[in-house]
């Protein structure tokens, strides 16, 4: 087990105080220390980005007790070491999802989260949902699957012209209907069935998406704050989910990690082809 020394002064979100050394426990139980000549660049980088800033003292979830170094100034500081470790894990798991072809559904509907969640999710082209949860979205799958289907017809019926027979107010209650739709179902235009799995920005907001995932038995994996019930995911992160810094480098993580997935499943895709073909 890894423990980490931080040192930390804060004045507001200001980080004024960086990494003071960092202790490893290893397998001897010998103590050896990581002095700035020998830096952890990954673990730099989530400290310039706010990740280990966590909440206040009083608001801490039993649950994140592990994944804490310590309080400084009655903020509850997170172990890097342990969101490393934890954030690694998360990696693979997406990763092995988007290799076999799976879905992974981005959720982030909060402000900060929003531009993160939508920019990774066309890149990667998953599906995912930056305005509110639609209830039922999983435990009602069907239902939600037709109105995504009635806003890809309107759709398609503008582009052909078909809106040309409506007289002018008809035509417009359908686009001004288009633009609804695309407000809410935009971003689950790939989600043609069930996804494999989840990925929450804030599981403290999007509790809804966590108990449908929960009933339908699809993993889940997530940033956790210290506020956030660490046991309710599969796959928690400890991590900031407010600051827009921490949220957008860990979904870049995240992102890259299904882009390597993605790039397995077409590799595999191919090979598969040329065998077929001899």
């Amino acid at each position: 087990m890894y423990h980490s020394i931080l040192g930390v002064v804060l004045q507001g979100n200001t980080l004024y105080s960086i990494l003071a050394g960092m202790v490893e426990a290893t397998s001897n139980n010998t103590m050896s220390i990581f002095t700035p000549s020998e830096p952890d660049p990954e673990m730099e980088a989530m400290l310039k980005a706010g990740v280990h800033l966590g909440h206040s003292k009083s608001k801490n979830h039993p649950s994140m007790q592990s994944h804490l170094f310590g309080i400084r100034n009655t903020v509850s500081v997170i172990d890097l070491v342990s969101t490393k470790e934890k954030l690694g894990a998360a990696e693979e798991f997406v990763k092995g999802v988007a290799a076999r072809g799976g879905l992974v559904l981005l959720v982030g509907t909060r402000p900060a989260a929003r531009k993160a969640i939508q920019e990774i999710g066309e890149r990667t082209r998953m599906p995912y949902f930056v305005e509110r949860w639609i209830g039922g979205t999983l435990t009602n799958f069907k239902v939600i699957s037709k109105r995504v289907e009635y806003m890809e017809r309107l759709e398609h019926e503008k582009t052909t012209g078909d809106f040309e027979k409506y007289i002018k107010k008809e035509r417009m209650g359908k686009e001004e209907e288009i633009v609804r739709l695309r407000k809410i179902f935009d971003g689950i235009r790939p989600l043609k069935r069930l996804p494999e799995a989840l990925f929450i920005v804030d599981t403290t907001h999007d509790t809804t998406a966590i108990r449908e995932a929960r009933r339908m038995k699809i993993p889940i994996a997530a940033l956790v704050d210290t506020n956030a019930n660490a046991s309710m995911i599969d796959y928690p992160i400890p991590s900031n989910d407010d600051a827009l810094p921490a949220v957008r480098y860990m979904m870049e993580r995240i992102g890259r990690a299904i882009e390597e997935g993605m790039k397995m499943a077409e590799q595999k895709r191919l090979e598969t082809g040329d065998k077929k073909e001899e």
